[in-house]
């Protein structure tokens, strides 16, 4: 041990007067550096890092001890939200519903009821160009002529993908509203549709516009009248026909009642609805078919055995 402290101390004094380039190196350890200059550098490389207790449970810390922990982590304490955010796209009904005149498309203008119906049409034609005039407020361009070919359009589209049942374009076509209403009693049916020709051509007979929660959230509904030529076949799972036909084509006389959420910029024309009058007669429901069973004949029943004639002996006979 003298011997090496002997050596050390004669090379701490050759250090002190020797140039720096001729100083020996001294390593002490093989794990630190001869010049403690880096020691502090060394230092810096370590973070310490406090680790969180992965075994202690928030349900055992008191309000006090999770309020600290939270501020000692600059988090603020959770607030009860009670609000739920939710997006309105389609009102829940048809407000002011259009009431077909009685005998539409079969009374002439010329007759007395037809005269009567074009005057009361005139009547409340003044609330629907208030509405049209409102709806202009956010579609410039709007114009009736041009919006039942739109119109026209959507019909004949959601109908198409109704036979297709395509669920998922449809929705482009019809409101959250109408889509139950679209879809029922579809399932396990084959429906063949197709337009032929118009009557007379669509035309927008009311317009109404109405705000949700504020004044600003503006719903617009208009009510186009379709009179048109359809063919529809509706069959069954097992292929049988259940209404309409593919060879007789009917009229149909439609009142449909489109909806466009107005202070949406990406907003569109959608059906809403189909207004059906009261004094419509109601239709007959749909034929369905069944399998006739086979009539089973009862069991032939066995021949009963007459009982024998009993003789009758009479009185006299007797001995």
């Amino acid at each position: 041990m003298s011997l090496r402290l002997a050596n050390l101390t004669t090379i701490r004094l050759l250090q002190d007067n020797l140039p720096p380039l001729l100083v020996p190196q001294l390593r002490e350890r093989h794990t630190k550096h001869w010049d403690p200059k880096w020691k502090s550098l060394r230092r810096q490389k370590v973070m310490k890092v406090d680790l969180p207790n992965f075994r202690e449970k928030p349900e055992d810390l008191t309000e006090e001890q999770v309020r600290a922990k939270l501020k000692e982590h600059g988090i603020l304490p959770p607030r009860p939200w009670v609000e739920k955010p939710f997006f309105i796209s389609s009102t829940g009904g048809i407000f002011e519903p259009y009431v077909p005149p009685e005998g539409d498309g079969k009374i002439s203008p010329i007759h007395m009821q037809g005269a009567k119906q074009k005057l009361q049409f005139l009547e409340k034609k003044s609330k629907t160009m208030m509405a049209i005039r409102k709806i202009r407020m956010f579609e410039e361009d709007f114009d009736t002529t041009a919006f039942c070919k739109e119109a026209e359009n959507i019909y004949v589209k959601m109908h198409e993908l109704m036979a297709k049942k395509d669920w998922d374009n449809i929705t482009d076509y019809v409101t959250e509203r109408a889509y139950p209403e679209v879809i029922h009693n579809v399932e396990n049916k084959t429906i063949h549709w197709k337009l032929i020709k118009n009557i007379e051509l669509p035309r927008v007979v009311h317009a109404r516009c109405t705000d949700v929660i504020t004044k600003e959230n503006v719903f617009g509904q208009t009510t186009v009248r379709f009179h048109t030529q359809q063919m529809l076949a509706v069959y069954d799972r097992f292929g049988r026909l259940m209404h309409g036909s593919e060879i007789i084509a009917k009229d149909v006389l439609e009142y449909i009642v489109f909806e466009k959420h107005l202070a949406n910029v990406y907003g569109k024309w959608r059906i809403q609805g189909k207004i059906i009058p009261d004094w419509l007669p109601p239709k007959e429901p749909s034929a369905t078919t069944y399998l006739k069973p086979a009539e089973e004949t009862p069991p032939a029943l066995p021949a009963e055995v007459p009982p024998p004639e009993e003789k009758e002996i009479s009185k006299e006979s007797n001995p």
